[in-house]
């Protein structure tokens, strides 16, 4: 017995071992892909395949960046404003779309009444444009916070929704009614069995919705906005600045790349009991 403990025990080292050997691996090939599609782009435009005046080199986009943290010019907001001015809208939207979108796909998929009186509606919701929801959201609420945030909550509330009722419709039947057998109440096995089971494409539906708020993010703070990443770039575009427009688009690339870390950090604890069975 002791030496099948051993065994085990050193079976789980060489796995985390294994692991971060991995996870090396994986961030040396990432800096690598960076570095090297960097230095693609400074080439081009150092030996003039592209006008530098369309297409600045990688060095003066991170001028640019570094003069926007104090300098105000052209848009009117140093860079750090205008930062938390699109987390403000991006996450009020998003956050929204998961609390509302996650708990519906999970009771549209448990529960087949409700599923059947809901999807419909969702069906004929789901297909439109987030875009397309701009004019009635001006006319709704106007084009301040609320009225951005609900351009990001339509275009991250379907993937939580879709996702989420995926998830929970996946859920092993045999778990189901071993729990059934053993006097488990509906409600008990949709939150002890059905939610654990459908947490992975959750998160995935969580991971899309996430991407999709930031690349709706320069469509939302077109609404009559005075700051944000997304105001910046229209400013840059109107004024032919392709540093500006290109700086802003770094800059919201850099942002969604922590979040997306972040949530993956959170994933990985919420679904710590896969990677341990």
């Amino acid at each position: 017995m002791k030496n099948s403990n051993q065994t085990i025990q050193k079976l789980f080292e060489e796995n985390k071992k294994q692991i971060k050997r991995d996870r090396s691996k994986t961030l040396m090939l990432s800096v690598l892909g960076i570095t090297t599609f960097i230095f693609i782009w400074y080439m081009v435009v150092n030996l003039g395949f592209v006008d530098s005046k369309r297409l600045p080199s990688p060095f003066s986009i991170l001028d640019t960046i570094v003069f926007k943290m104090n300098n105000t010019v052209p848009d009117g907001n140093t860079l750090g404003t205008n930062i938390l001015a699109s987390l403000q809208v991006a996450l009020t939207g998003f956050l929204s779309a998961i609390i509302i979108g996650i708990p519906l796909g999970l009771f549209m998929g448990w529960w087949t009444y409700a599923d059947r009186f809901i999807w419909p509606i969702f069906e004929l919701i789901r297909p439109v444009p987030p875009i397309a929801w701009i004019p009635l959201v001006v006319v709704w609420m106007g084009v301040g916070l609320k009225a951005k945030a609900m351009i990001i909550f339509f275009t991250a509330f379907v993937p939580c929704v879709i996702n989420s009722y995926t998830g929970i419709k996946l859920t092993n039947q045999t778990l189901i009614n071993v729990s059934k057998t053993f006097g488990a109440k509906n409600f008990e096995i949709f939150y002890k069995i059905g939610i654990p089971s459908a947490l992975p494409m959750v998160f995935a539906g969580i991971r899309v919705a996430l991407g999709n708020s930031w690349s709706t993010l320069v469509a939302a703070e077109m609404l009559a906005a005075s700051a944000g990443l997304g105001y910046m770039i229209q400013i840059g575009r109107t004024i032919a600045r392709p540093d500006i427009v290109i700086a802003g688009m770094v800059t919201i690339g850099a942002i969604g790349a922590v979040l997306s870390a972040i949530l993956s950090y959170v994933e990985s604890r919420a679904l710590q009991w896969r990677v341990k069975r």
